[in-house]
């Protein structure tokens, strides 16, 4: 086994002291964790996911799991991976590896023991880290001092890394947007555009995937201005309009909700239903794109309080809030008083359903509908405001004299 001595040795992270990183280091000779963790723990952020590498086949690393009582789910075995899981808290364990052929979107490996040929495959320096854990720290690309410096530059040669797997050029601006301070680097730069047509090639949902991370960042608008320059935003998302509406949004501070944040960055008039099919979103993201775009449904700046109650009633019901926030992002004009409205004032529900209806003496059928419909649409012109003693009240005189 190729095993360099450590570039560094650091006070071990407190999360490497206990609960399921601190046991499955334990239970497997030599194991490191490796990427993210490390790179978030020298950069001083929170740590969320804990991925760990061994230099053991991902059969032989289960079986050691096992034997310690942890559980294995075998998640990716093809490519070396297995998933440990410990009083709840997951960590995927992934046998060191090297690439046999590459196709740009899938690769077909082989096991490896050799640390640096496992590190010199991944995608960028900040991600070739390792730790084990006692602290001692493995960088055998210079990602350490990139990180300080906040580059995020490919490991070896961009043109190649890229050639692996062209999703490598959309995780480029979530890193950048991320870690990266400064002029991004030229080689990488230079790679990425001519790795645009490349793009192609990748699944919508390995696209909408990267996209949604990258507009989840704290300030995504370098970065897709840069996607912008080197052609790979007008690649993936030709519906991009300028940022403008999205630093307006940023500006006053809204969530850093991925489909809010896409719908301010998309051009006016852009049909919602199909950009839903071509990037394969849910049903429910489709259905709030959908209603994000509608710009008949965002509020006016200011409202009294009838016509606030109306358009909270009639407002999709997880949607009141993002669309003020729409609304800003599309004029500019400040709705931070209305938003508090918003968030302080019960969404007024329609107190009759079709039970009420019928206790009234109408038979079940279009007409019955029509009749609730005209009763809802008296309450609406009252600020929502009548109860249910009064809404059958004007369903009764609805019944009896006509509309009410």
């Amino acid at each position: 086994m190729h095993d360099d001595p450590p570039h560094d040795r650091l006070p071990p992270p407190e999360w490497l002291s206990h609960g399921a990183p601190a046991a499955v280091l334990a239970a497997l000779p030599g194991a490191r964790v490796v990427g993210g963790a490390v790179r978030d723990a020298l950069a001083r952020r929170p740590v969320h996911d804990v991925d760990v590498a061994v230099a053991l086949p991902p059969e032989e690393a289960a079986r050691l799991l096992r034997e310690r009582g942890i559980k294995v789910f075998e998640t990716g075995l093809a490519h070396g991976t297995v998933t440990a899981v410990l009083d709840h808290q997951p960590v995927e364990v992934t046998s060191l590896r090297r690439d046999l052929v590459t196709d740009g979107r899938h690769a077909e490996v082989a096991w490896s023991t050799d640390w640096r040929e496992d590190a010199a495959r991944r995608d960028f320096t900040i991600n070739a880290l390792s730790m084990d854990a006692s602290g001692a720290l493995w960088d055998y690309f210079g990602g350490r001092r990139d990180l300080a410096a906040g580059r995020v530059r490919f490991v070896g040669d961009p043109a190649t890394r890229l050639a692996e797997d062209y999703l490598r050029v959309l995780r480029f601006f979530r890193f950048q947007a991320r870690y990266g301070t400064g002029a991004p680097d030229a080689a990488a730069i230079q790679a990425i555009r001519d790795a645009v047509p490349g793009l192609a090639r990748l699944s919508v949902e390995r696209v909408w995937m990267e996209l949604k991370r990258l507009l989840q960042a704290p300030e995504p608008l370098e970065a897709l201005a840069l996607m912008r320059q080197t052609g790979v935003l007008p690649a993936i998302l030709p519906e991009a309009d300028s940022t403008d509406a999205l630093a307006r949004l940023l500006a006053a501070r809204a969530p850093a909700e991925p489909l809010l944040r896409l719908a301010a960055l998309l051009r006016p008039g852009t049909e919602a239903a199909a950009l839903a099919r071509r990037l394969r979103f849910s049903t429910a993201e489709a259905a709030r794109l959908r209603g994000l775009l509608d710009a008949s449904l965002r509020p006016a700046p200011e409202l009294d309080g009838a016509s606030l109650r109306r358009w909270l009633a009639e407002a999709p019901a997880d949607l009141p809030a993002d669309l003020a926030w729409m609304a800003e992002a599309a004029d500019g004009q400040d709705r931070a008083a209305l938003r508090h409205r918003i968030d302080t004032t019960p969404r007024p529900v329609f107190p009759l359903q079709g039970r009420d209806a019928l206790a009234a003496g109408l038979a079940p059928g279009p007409a019955m509908g029509q009749a609730l419909a005209a009763v809802r649409a008296w309450w609406l012109a009252g600020g929502c405001e009548a109860d249910a003693a009064a809404c059958r009240a004007a369903l009764l005189a609805l019944q009896s004299n006509g509309p009410a």
